[in-house]
C-alpha cells in the first residue's frame, strides 16, 4: 500500500490513465502523406540526430517507394538502409547482394540482365562412396555429370547472364559461366535472395528443375535494368527490377569504426518516417506530454476514489521528460512548466512548448518539431505495462515475505 491506497487500486488507475492517454494521442495525431517532404524531413532529422544529409536520403527513399509500399504491414523501411565504409551516399530503386562475381574474368556490369535464382548448390548429384566403387554407380555418376553439364549450357543458351545461388557453385559451372559471359554469385543469403526475387520477378528453382524444358525455365527468370558487381565495396547492385519497387539507401562511412553507428542512425530515421506515414504526427518538444498531464489531472478529479491515485501517477510520468529537458537546457523546470501550461490554456493549442536555446514559448509544429504518433503510442503502452508488472511483482514478493516470517504459519501439534 502507498498512503493507505491498495496496490490493486493504483494499478486500476494506471490502466485507466494509460487507456485514456492512448485515446487522446490518437485524437491529436495529424495525418501525413509521402508528398509532405518538409515535415518528413523534420521527422527524419530529429530521429537521425540532426544529420540533414541522412534525413534527405531517407525522405528521397520514401518518395521513391510510394505510399502503398510504406503502409504495408510486412514491409520495414529500416531494412532498406545499408552502411558501407568508403561508399558514397545514394538512393536507388534496386537491391544489394553482399557478394561479388566469382572471378575477375566474369563481367562486372550487365545491362538488361536475365536473372536465374537457384535455391540450391550448383554441382552434380552426389553419390556415396560405396556406390562409386561399382560399375553401375560409376556409370550413373558419369551420366549425372553429363546431364548437369548440359543443363549449365542450357542456362547460357536461354540468354541468362546473371546467376545467383544461395549455396556453392562448383568449378565446372564457374568455367562454363565464365566462358558464356555470365556473372555468377554464390552463397547469397536467403533474405537477400527473397528481396531479389520480389524486385526482379524471379522465382527460385532447385537444381533438379534445370532438367525441365527451356520454355519452362524461362518463366522462372527475373529481369532488371542493370547489374553491377563492385569490387571495392564487395557487393553487387541490381538496379531497376521489373517486379516490386524496392528502395535501397546506401550510407557512406569514413571509417569502419563508424559504419554501425551511421547505419543505426539512418535506420532510426527511416523507422520514424514510416511510423509517421502510418499513424500521423504529434507535437514534439514535450508539448503533448504537458497537455496529457493536464488531461490526466482532470480525469483523476472526475474519477474520484482510490483509483485516482493511479491516474495521478500517469500524470507525473508525463511531466518527467519535460522537466529533464528543461533542466538539461539550463532552465528552471517549474518556471518553464508554468509558462507552457499558461500558454497552452491561453491560446488553446496543444502544440505549445518552449525553445531549448532561447527559452521562448513557441509552437512546436510551426517550428518543425514533431514526433511520430506511433512512437508515442508504443512508448506509453510499454511504460504502462512495465509499471503495472513491477507493482504486481512487488506485491507478490511482499506477500511471500510476510508468509515466511516466524509465527505467520499455522503449526500443527
Amino acid at each position: 500500500m502507498l498512503k493507505g491506497v491498495p496496490v490493486s487500486r493504483v494499478i486500476d488507475g494506471i490502466e485507466i490513465g494509460i487507456k485514456e492517454a492512448l485515446h487522446l494521442i490518437k485524437e491529436q495525431s495529424r495525418k501525413i502523406n509521402i508528398d509532405q517532404k518538409k515535415q518528413l524531413h523534420d521527422i527524419a532529422s530529429i530521429a537521425g540526430r540532426g544529420q540533414q544529409e541522412l534525413a534527405q536520403l531517407v525522405v528521397e527513399g520514401a518518395a521513391m517507394l510510394g505510399m502503398d509500399r510504406m503502409l504495408q504491414d510486412d514491409y520495414r523501411f529500416a531494412d532498406a538502409v545499408i552502411a558501407r565504409e568508403a561508399a558514397e551516399n545514394q538512393v536507388f530503386n534496386g537491391v544489394v547482394l553482399n557478394r561479388q562475381a566469382l572471378n575477375q574474368e566474369m563481367p562486372r556490369e550487365i545491362n538488361n540482365p536475365l536473372i536465374l535464382v537457384v535455391d540450391d548448390a550448383l554441382a552434380p548429384e552426389d553419390l556415396n562412396h560405396d556406390a562409386m566403387k561399382t560399375e553401375a554407380g560409376f556409370q550413373y555418376f558419369l551420366q549425372a555429370r553429363d546431364t548437369y553439364e548440359k543443363n549449365l549450357r542450357k542456362i547460357a543458351e536461354l540468354g541468362v547472364n546473371v546467376v545467383v545461388a544461395d549455396r556453392s557453385i562448383d568449378d565446372l559451372a564457374e568455367e562454363i559461366f565464365t566462358e558464356s559471359g555470365i556473372m555468377a554469385l554464390q552463397r547469397v543469403s536467403s533474405r537477400e535472395i527473397e528481396r531479389l526475387c520480389q524486385h526482379t520477378g524471379a522465382r527460385k528453382i532447385k537444381r533438379v528443375t534445370l532438367n525441365r524444358s527451356p520454355e519452362i525455365l524461362s518463366s522462372y527468370l527475373g529481369k532488371a535494368d542493370r547489374a553491377v558487381s563492385d569490387e571495392k565495396l564487395e557487393h553487387t547492385c541490381v538496379y531497376g527490377g521489373k517486379g516490386e519497387t524496392w528502395t535501397t539507401i546506401i550510407v557512406g562511412a569514413a571509417t569502419s569504426e563508424v559504419v554501425d553507428e551511421r547505419e543505426r542512425i539512418a535506420r532510426d530515421a527511416a523507422s520514424a518516417v514510416q511510423a509517421a506515414v502510418r499513424e500521423g504526427i504529434v507535437p514534439g518538444g514535450g508539448a503533448l506530454e504537458i497537455w496529457l498531464a493536464a488531461e490526466m489531472e482532470k480525469l483523476a478529479r472526475s474519477l474520484g476514489g482510490m483509483s485516482s491515485y493511479g491516474v495521478l501517477c500517469v500524470k507525473e510520468a508525463f511531466l518527467k521528460p519535460f522537466n529533464c529537458m528543461a533542466s538539461n537546457a539550463g532552465f528552471n523546470p517549474l518556471e518553464k512548466l508554468g509558462d507552457v501550461i499558461a500558454a497552452q490554456n491561453r491560446e488553446g493549442r496543444v502544440s505549445i512548448s518552449f525553445d531549448c536555446e532561447s527559452g521562448a514559448v513557441v509552437d512546436m509544429i510551426e517550428n518543425g518539431i514533431v514526433d511520430p504518433a506511433l512512437v508515442k503510442i508504443n512508448a506509453v503502452k510499454t511504460a504502462g505495462e512495465v509499471a503495472t508488472a513491477i507493482l504486481r511483482i512487488n506485491t507478490i514478493i511482499k506477500m511471500k515475505n510476510e508468509e515466511s516470517k516466524p509465527g505467520s504459519l499455522d503449526i500443527m501439534e
